[in-house]
C-alpha cells in the first residue's frame, strides 16, 4: 500500500514537472502574429501595391475642425501627385489658392492677393504632416506605428497611425481604405489640440501621371513674395 501511494505521489510529480516544462519551453518560444498584425500587414501591402505608380490625381473634400473655437471650415479642389515628393493642391472653393511642392521647395499661391509663400516641403509635409506620405506611400510603415480600430462602414478599413516623431501639428492620422481596392478614402489627422482635419479623395486617376512642369512654380511678375517660417 505504501509503495502505492508512493508510487502516486511519484506520477503526480512528474506530471507537474512536464507541464512546467512545456509552459516554460512555450514562453521561450516567438509568439506567433496575431490576427490583427497579419491584417495590418495585408491592409498597408494593399495600398503600396496600389499606389506603387509614377503619379495620380484626384478631387478632394476637406473639412476642417478647430475644437476650442467649435468652429468648422470646407474646403474642395483637385490634387496631383507625383513620386517620390511632388504634390500640387489646386484648392477651388471657397477661395482660390494652390500649395505646389516638388519635394524640396514649398509655394503658396493665392492669385486673389497676389501672393506667393515659399519654403521647404520637408517643415510642412515631412514625417506625414499636410498628408505628405501620399506623394511617396512607403514612409507610413517607417514613419508611423499602426494599429487596426473599428470602422462605422463595413466596406472599409481604418488604421489609426502614431507618428514616430509627433509634434504639434501632428499627433495621429487615420486612415480608411477600401477594402475591395486600398484606395484612400479618408485621410483625418489630428493635432496637439484635438482639432482634426479630413480629406476625401474622389475619383482618383492612377492611368494618367500629372506631368513633371505641374511641380514647380515661377513667381508670377508684380506678386508678393513672403517666406514661411519652419
Amino acid at each position: 500500500m505504501n509503495n502505492l501511494k508512493t508510487d502516486g505521489r511519484k506520477s503526480i510529480l512528474t506530471i507537474m514537472a512536464t507541464m512546467m516544462l512545456t509552459i516554460a519551453w512555450g514562453l521561450a518560444q516567438p509568439l506567433p502574429a496575431s490576427a490583427a498584425d497579419k491584417t495590418i500587414d495585408t491592409i498597408i501591402a494593399g495600398v503600396e501595391a496600389r499606389y506603387n505608380v509614377p503619379g495620380f490625381t484626384a478631387d478632394f473634400e476637406q473639412e476642417s475642425i478647430l475644437k476650442a473655437m467649435a468652429v468648422t471650415d470646407t474646403a474642395s479642389g483637385r490634387l496631383m501627385v507625383r513620386q517620390p515628393g511632388k504634390m500640387r493642391w489646386e484648392y477651388l472653393v471657397p477661395d482660390p489658392q494652390t500649395i505646389i511642392t516638388d519635394g524640396n521647395d514649398l509655394w503658396v499661391y493665392r492669385p486673389q492677393e497676389n501672393q506667393v509663400l515659399v519654403g521647404k516641403a520637408p517643415s510642412f509635409f515631412g514625417e506625414g504632416k499636410g498628408a505628405g506620405f501620399l506623394s511617396n506611400i512607403k514612409t507610413v510603415r517607417k514613419s508611423f506605428q499602426l494599429s487596426l480600430e473599428p470602422s462605422d462602414d463595413a466596406t472599409l478599413y481604418r488604421l489609426k497611425l502614431l507618428p514616430n516623431k509627433s509634434s504639434v501639428d501632428l499627433m495621429a492620422v487615420e486612415l480608411d481604405i477600401a477594402k475591395k481596392t486600398f484606395d484612400l478614402v479618408r485621410i483625418t489627422t489630428f493635432n496637439v489640440y484635438g482639432d482634426e482635419t479630413r480629406i476625401e479623395l474622389k475619383n482618383v486617376n492612377f492611368k494618367d501621371p500629372p506631368p513633371e512642369e505641374l511641380f514647380r512654380f515661377s513667381v508670377p511678375d508684380g506678386a508678393d513674395v513672403l517666406k514661411m517660417n519652419p
